[in-house]
Formats: C-alpha cells, sequence, structure tokens
C-alpha cells in the first residue's frame, strides 16, 4: 500500500474526532460583548453588516470622488485647529506681535489673530496652508470627480438624484472658499468683500437694501467678519456634510456603478467587499492624499496676507485675483459689454455686472443639475443603467460637454486679460473683443470636431470587430492576390467594443388624430423629435453577431455584411446572445 493511500486512510478515522477551536482573546471577548450589547439596544449589526459586505468596484477613477472626500475632511480637521485662536471680529486694535514689519500697525483682530496662527503658533502657518491647499483640493476633485460622471453617463436612472447632489454640492463648494478667504480681512479678501458688496448692489431694485442687510449697515461694517464666520464654520460644512453623507447613502442604496467588462452587467457588480479590502485601501489612500496635502503645504507658500497687510480701502488694488474656482465669474464680468448697463424707470439696471456676478452660478449649475432630465426626455430612456458608457458611444454627449468645457476656459481665460495685455504687449481691448468671439464661436468648432473624433473611434472599433487587429503579414492566394491577414478579436476585447446599445432617433407622431382633432402635445413632441435628430441623426450602431457572422463568411465579408439585416431578422436571438457578457474562467 502507498503512503498516499496510507494518510488519506488515517484521515478517515479521525475524520470524527471532536474539533477543538481556538478560544478567544480577553480583548475579543469585550469587543464581542460590547458589539452584542449595542446590537440588543440599536438593532445596528443587520445595517452595519450590509455596509461591510458591499461590493465596490476597482477603477482609477473612482478615486476622485475620494479624492474630494479626503479633502473635506482635512478641511473640516485642520479648520477645528484654526477656530482655537482665530478671533472672528472686525475690532480695531495696534499689532505689537512678533511680525516685525506690522508692528504698530492698527488693523482688524480678525487680521491680527491670523497673523500670530501664522507667526506665533507652533505649526499654525502648516495649518493654515494645510487648510486652504485642501480646500483648492476639494473644489479640483469634485469638479474632475463630476466630469467622469458626466462623460461616463453615470448621472443616468437611477442615479438623478446624486447628480444633482454633486451640483449643489459643487456650488456651495465655490461659495464656502469665498467665505473662508475673506476671514483674515487683508487687503485681498477686502478688496474681495468689496467686489462682493457691489455685485449685491447690482441686483435690480433691490439691490442697496440687499447689500444694507448683509453688511448690517454701510460697507464694510464690523458684522460681516462674524457674520461669515458663522457661515463658514457652522452653517455650510453642515449643509456639505450633510449633502455628502446622503450621496453616500444613495451610492450604498443604487449599488457602485461599473465600466463594461466580464461578467460585469446591469444586476451585478463586480469588485471587493467594504471589509476587509476596500476599507484597508481606502484607509490608506487617505493618508496618501493627507500626506500629498502636506507636503504641498510645507513646500508652496499660499495666501501670505502678511505681504498684503490689513485691509484699507484707500491702496489701488486693480491688480488683485480671486482664487482660480472664481475665475470664471471674473471673466465673464470683463467680457459683458458695457451696454447693457442703462438707467428705467428711475432704477439704474447694471446687468453687465449682475449677469456675470449673480446669475452665472446659479444658471450655470441648474442647467448642469437639469441635464439628465432633458437626456432622458430626449432619448425616452427611461432604464436603470449601471453599466457606464465610453464616451466614444454617446458622441452628441460627449461634444456638449466639451462645448461647455470650452466656454468655461474661454471665461477663466478671460480673467487675466489684463495680465496677457501687459506681459505680451498687446491691446486690452482687441484681447477682449477676440475672447468675446471665442465665447461664442469656439464651443460650436469644438462641438462639431470633438463629435467626429468620437464618430470616427466608433468606426474603428467598428472595423476592429469585423475584421480583427492587422498583423503586418502579407499572404498570397493561389490564384496570385495579396491580402494582409487580420488576427480575430479575443471575445472579452470584443464584448467592449460592442455591448453599448444602439440608438434611434425618436419618430414625429402625428400632429392630429383620426378626426382631424390637434394633439395637445404637438408642439413640444416636434420638439422633442427635433432634439432627438441632432443627438442621433450621426451615429455608428454596434456590430451584430449576424454581422460579425457574416464578415467571416467563407472570408467576403464586405460583400456579405449587406445581406446581414436579413439574416439579423431571420435569428432574433442573436442579438440576445450578444448582450450577454462573456465570462472570465
Amino acid at each position: 500500500m502507498s503512503t498516499t493511500s496510507t494518510a488519506r486512510g488515517a484521515d478517515r478515522l479521525r475524520a470524527d474526532d471532536p474539533k477543538h477551536e481556538a478560544p478567544h482573546s480577553p480583548g475579543a471577548k469585550a469587543v464581542g460583548g460590547v458589539a452584542g450589547w449595542l446590537d440588543d439596544r440599536t438593532g445596528a449589526a443587520k445595517p452595519f453588516g450590509y455596509l461591510l459586505k458591499k461590493v465596490f468596484p476597482d477603477h482609477w477613477s473612482f478615486m476622485l470622488g475620494e479624492v474630494a472626500m479626503y479633502s473635506m475632511i482635512i478641511c473640516l480637521l485642520s479648520g477645528t485647529f484654526l477656530t482655537f485662536w482665530f478671533v472672528p471680529s472686525a475690532g480695531q486694535v495696534v499689532y505689537d506681535g512678533s511680525y516685525l514689519p506690522l508692528k504698530g500697525i492698527t488693523m482688524s483682530e480678525a487680521y491680527r489673530s491670523t497673523v500670530d496662527i501664522s507667526f506665533d503658533i507652533r505649526g499654525g502657518l502648516l495649518i493654515r496652508q494645510i487648510h486652504h491647499w485642501a480646500a483648492l483640493m476639494f473644489i479640483v476633485a469634485l469638479s474632475v470627480h463630476m466630469l467622469r460622471v458626466f462623460f461616463t453617463g453615470a448621472f443616468r436612472k437611477p442615479r438623478e438624484i446624486n447628480w444633482v447632489i454633486g451640483c449643489i454640492l459643487s456650488m456651495l463648494a465655490l461659495v464656502e472658499g469665498f467665505a473662508g478667504y475673506s476671514l483674515p480681512d487683508d487687503l485681498l479678501s477686502g478688496t474681495g468683500l468689496r467686489a462682493a458688496e457691489g455685485f449685491m448692489r447690482s441686483v435690480p431694485v433691490i439691490g442697496s437694501y440687499l447689500s444694507y442687510f448683509v453688511f448690517d449697515g454701510p460697507f464694510p461694517g464690523e458684522a460681516i467678519i462674524p457674520r461669515l464666520y458663522a457661515v463658514h464654520v457652522l452653517l455650510l460644512p453642515a449643509i456639505l456634510v450633510g449633502l455628502f453623507t446622503a450621496h453616500i447613502g444613495l451610492v450604498f442604496v443604487h449599488k457602485h456603478t461599473q465600466y463594461p467588462g466580464p461578467g460585469r452587467t446591469n444586476d451585478n457588480v463586480v469588485g471587493y467587499p467594504v471589509m476587509p479590502v476596500y476599507a484597508a485601501k481606502a484607509g490608506g489612500f487617505f493618508f496618501i492624499v493627507f500626506g500629498v496635502v502636506a507636503l504641498i503645504s510645507a513646500v508652496v507658500t499660499i495666501n501670505p496676507i502678511w505681504a498684503y497687510g490689513p485691509y484699507d480701502p484707500s491702496p489701488v488694488t486693480a491688480g488683485s485675483q480671486p482664487d482660480w474656482y472664481m475665475g470664471f465669474a471674473d471673466g465673464a464680468l470683463r467680457l459683458l459689454p458695457g451696454w447693457l448697463e442703462f438707467t428705467a424707470f428711475g432704477f439704474t439696471f447694471s446687468f453687465n455686472v449682475m449677469i456675470g456676478a449673480i446669475l452665472l452660478i446659479p444658471v450655470m449649475y441648474g442647467l448642469m443639475a437639469a441635464y439628465p432630465f432633458l437626456e432622458s426626455w430626449v432619448t425616452g430612456d427611461k432604464r436603470e443603467h449601471h453599466l457606464l458608457d465610453r464616451p466614444r458611444n454617446n458622441p452628441t454627449r460627449t461634444a456638449l460637454g466639451m462645448a461647455a468645457m470650452t466656454m468655461y476656459g474661454v471665461l477663466m481665460f478671460a480673467a487675466g486679460n489684463d495680465i496677457m495685455a501687459i506681459k505680451l504687449h498687446l491691446s486690452i481691448n482687441d484681447i477682449t473683443h477676440i475672447l468675446r468671439a471665442a465665447f461664442f464661436i469656439a464651443p460650436v468648432i469644438v462641438f462639431w470636431v470633438t463629435k467626429r473624433i468620437c464618430l470616427s473611434l466608433q468606426r474603428r472599433d467598428r472595423d476592429l470587430v469585423l475584421h480583427g487587429r492587422e498583423t503586418g503579414r502579407i499572404i498570397r492566394t493561389a490564384d496570385g492576390q495579396f491580402f494582409e491577414q487580420h488576427e480575430p478579436l479575443d471575445e472579452y476585447t470584443r464584448w467592449n467594443l460592442v455591448q453599448h446599445d444602439p440608438h434611434e432617433v425618436l419618430q414625429l407622431e402625428a400632429a392630429t388624430d383620426e378626426h382631424g382633432v390637434a394633439s395637445p402635445t404637438a408642439r413640444k413632441d416636434k420638439a422633442r423629435a427635433a432634439l432627438s435628430r441632432f443627438y442621433f441623426t450621426d451615429r455608428i450602431d454596434p456590430v451584430t453577431p449576424a454581422e460579425l457572422a457574416a464578415a467571416h463568411h467563407d472570408g467576403h465579408g464586405h460583400e456579405a455584411i449587406e445581406a446581414a439585416p436579413q439574416e439579423q431578422e431571420a435569428r432574433p436571438g442573436l442579438e440576445a446572445a450578444r448582450r450577454e457578457p462573456p465570462q472570465r474562467p
């Protein structure tokens, strides 16, 4: 008898032996006891276990949202440290601290406390800069995350509410940033507040009353710093945290979106559970983000208020600029023509200021929030989507997004028209006129170019599926013909190129019924059909199984593809088969 057989026989003899588990440590018993006590009184074990078992897909682009969340946490932690020493008061004092260039200068208590944090509190300057850089990182990551969501179609049903929450978060982040950098009451932030007061006055009829209410009297007053402090430290953070919590909660409810791939469908999520894999990775990523922000803060100075001095309305500060995230609004102010200001009915209407300073931000974010509902109405697509789009497979949406980014970029450039005129020795009027024209012309050009690129990429994908990759090997047939040998794609690569749904243009229904009565929705249907043609007239449908079979039929793919539609009608089950993703072994 062999040794292996003897060992297996011994295992069978010990099969009924009692099994002894390793005893739990006292610490583990204590933790288990506390957890059981809490579960008996709160019933938290079931939802907590559900959260820990939740599966998340693994892709680098999903980290953008995490960077935004971690940056907000860093802002909360560093902001808590700063509140211990910051004095939110506009009361005037004489500086007698350690920074000699400011010694003996009259300033507000807010400015003095900020200078003290920077020079007299250990680690204060580093924490100040961490707070500022983390705020900028938060806005950057949130913006790029929203771009990823838009271009991949992650806002579609059932995630429209989450998209709206993201738009509100992004808009409030701008307001929170403005409130934060206005608190030190230095020359730069004071100039920004003075500009904000002018923006409020541009509101027709009620502008002066609005300014008086916010500043509790004539500008600047002493109430604005405490009020901004309450908004920046209490009101907006509470709203942001609440919206973030709702956003993450809806991600758990709807399950996370994922990119198309083997084994991935609209009914599952392929990835890692929160515990232990995802939690460990997320925790490590948080410290990476914290470390990067701290490194930047330690070596790159930002907002050196001691170099600006306390706010004084007398110095000329025409060269002051807001933080970058408000640059597009500043650019809109510079591009709006002066003739938009006029007097009527005894009131002065300053639309040249109000449109860029007051209306632009809510209108822009309102259009962004409404887009998922507009696209769903135009396309008639009411299905749930958990698989993401490749941007090339929805060329109109991708082109619209690039056109909007172009308009945003023009406004950002316009915010530096004076700097460009000085450095390039050009006329500021010429630069302004060129940027005004570019605001309307450049998006149209970018839209057309982007859509052409997407359609070209779709044609390339279609050609790859039908004919395979070029191998560079030339083959001569027996009758003397030459052709290049192509290598067929593997089923996993092919699946990513054919899994998307074909789009159809909505057909316009009759404007009247059989009795000649006009339809009450005829005008709306006509507009919807026109938008549908705008979206889907130029499109490249994915390869069907019949077309793929025709392309490989006796080596005469091009001729046989023409008969593919009839073959597809005869074998409709192939279309369903094409929709089933291949499974990894």
